[in-house]
């Protein structure tokens, strides 16, 4: 038992009271459990082991990493299966998985720290800090006379604020996704041509309409791209630059960042031959490979003992080991519900997590408990198949790390289940 253990204990209950507050989801109906709840179960957790295992020898997956810490301490980090398969590579605990869209929180935790320092307030208008994005125009898709769609603009009923790249109610979107005329022009503009920095790829998207007005819909897209860039605008440095100085080095992620060195290709977990992507990803083909584009969206490569650190100082309410990276109350307000009901945002059919959650900013959050699943819950996951998740209330954590993207929805919901089912037992 360390010796700041009950301080530690009675700060993470404390926090969790006041997510609690702020998320203001409904109870779990009957369950008496108390707050906090100690311990999983050994048969448990071998139901994980099991499970990881029977993917690796069904050739589902060519291996994963998962790491489970509750109470500031891991009860549970195994690797499974191969690193490598082409090369028969055993998989590592240090293997090194590009991130993708679980770069997203990092970016959001970076610009929140700015936010406590003063220096961007989530009212703020995009244009305070890149002036294009003042006369950016919506896009609306209307039919001829023949038919056929055609693109007409409008302008803003309001400006896009900080909070909108937050919570991705920019109106920003992806083009790699659906159709219409607006996703359709942003795969034809050359958003990705050439080797460009955070602030060349803003200015492309200053050019293109938006899919929709700001604050009408939750819309995954290039939001925490143009975040980064706005944080670089503030802290005068490229994004990494921060982050590293900030957030990355005083955490000791010392494996994370926007491309991997030379000497540590060899730890870089790959895909199963034929089992990526079925086209590319465009602007991030090769996401270890070094470029000048840092996209706060994507664009990351770290570890499972990286992300750890990461979501530790999240659940320990924006401090760990000593140093305070984001007050208290700006967790909570990370880790609640920015879209409900009440606000009237519509949600995207193809991204949005589940009809049980909302979202924060930065994260999904659980708004509705179930037998196994509490409210409060957040995360979020990576397109390349890694996802992670924090639990105030049973002061947890899970991160998985795996590279297969066709099988990540699936894994990422039965895996859940069984570790709650784990430390229910």
């Amino acid at each position: 038992m360390r010796p700041w253990r009950t301080d530690r204990t009675a700060l993470r209950l404390a926090v969790a009271l006041l997510i609690g507050l702020v998320v203001a989801a409904p109870p779990a109906r009957g369950d008496p459990r108390p707050a906090i709840e100690t311990g999983f179960s050994a048969d448990g957790l071998k139901g994980v082991s099991d499970y990881f295992e029977n993917e690796v020898s069904s050739d589902r997956i060519p291996g994963a990493v998962v790491l489970i810490q509750q109470h500031g301490e891991p009860v549970y980090f195994k690797t499974f299966g191969q690193r490598d398969a082409a090369a028969h590579a055993p998989m590592t605990k240090d293997a090194i998985f590009r991130l993708y869209s679980m770069s997203k929180p990092i970016t959001a935790v970076a610009a929140m720290m700015l936010v406590d320092d003063g220096k961007i307030a989530l009212h703020d208008p995009l244009s305070k800090y890149i002036p294009s994005f003042a006369d950016v125009k919506v896009g609306v898709e209307q039919k001829d006379a023949s038919g056929k769609a055609e693109l007409t603009l409008e302008p803003l009923q309001r400006p896009i604020t900080i909070e909108d790249l937050l919570r991705h109610t920019s109106g920003i979107t992806y083009g790699f996704y659906g159709d219409g005329v607006v996703r359709r022009l942003y795969r034809s503009s050359g958003l990705f041509d050439g080797d460009f920095d955070n602030a060349q790829f803003a200015a492309r998207l200053a050019k293109l309409p938006l899919a929709e007005q700001p604050e009408a819909q939750w819309d995954y897209g290039h939001s925490s791209d143009v975040l980064g860039r706005v944080i670089e605008v503030v802290s005068e440095r490229p994004l990494f630059q921060f982050e590293k100085q900030r957030l990355l080095d005083p955490l000791g992620m010392k494996d994370t960042g926007f491309f991997v060195p030379e000497a540590k290709r060899g730890r870089v977990a790959a895909f199963r031959p034929n089992g990526g992507f079925k086209r590319p990803i465009a602007g991030l083909d090769d996401p270890i490979q070094q470029r000048r584009w840092e996209s706060g969206g994507a664009g990351m490569d770290g570890t499972a003992r990286d992300y750890a650190r990461f979501a530790e100082m999240l659940l320990e309410g924006g401090a760990l080991d000593g140093r305070r990276y984001l007050k208290p109350q700006t967790v909570a307000l990370m880790t609640s519900d920015r879209i409900g009901p009440e606000t009237g945002i519509r949600r995207d059919g193809f991204y949005f997590p589940h009809r049980d959650s909302g979202f924060g900013l930065g994260f999904a959050v659980r708004t509705v408990a179930t037998r196994l699943l509490p409210a409060g819950e957040y995360g979020w996951d990576g397109v390349g198949g890694t996802f992670f998740f924090i639990d105030p209330r049973d002061d947890m954590f899970a991160i998985v790390m795996m590279q297969s993207p066709s099988q990540r929805g699936r894994i990422q919901t039965e895996v859940k289940k069984l570790i709650y089912e784990a430390l229910r037992k």
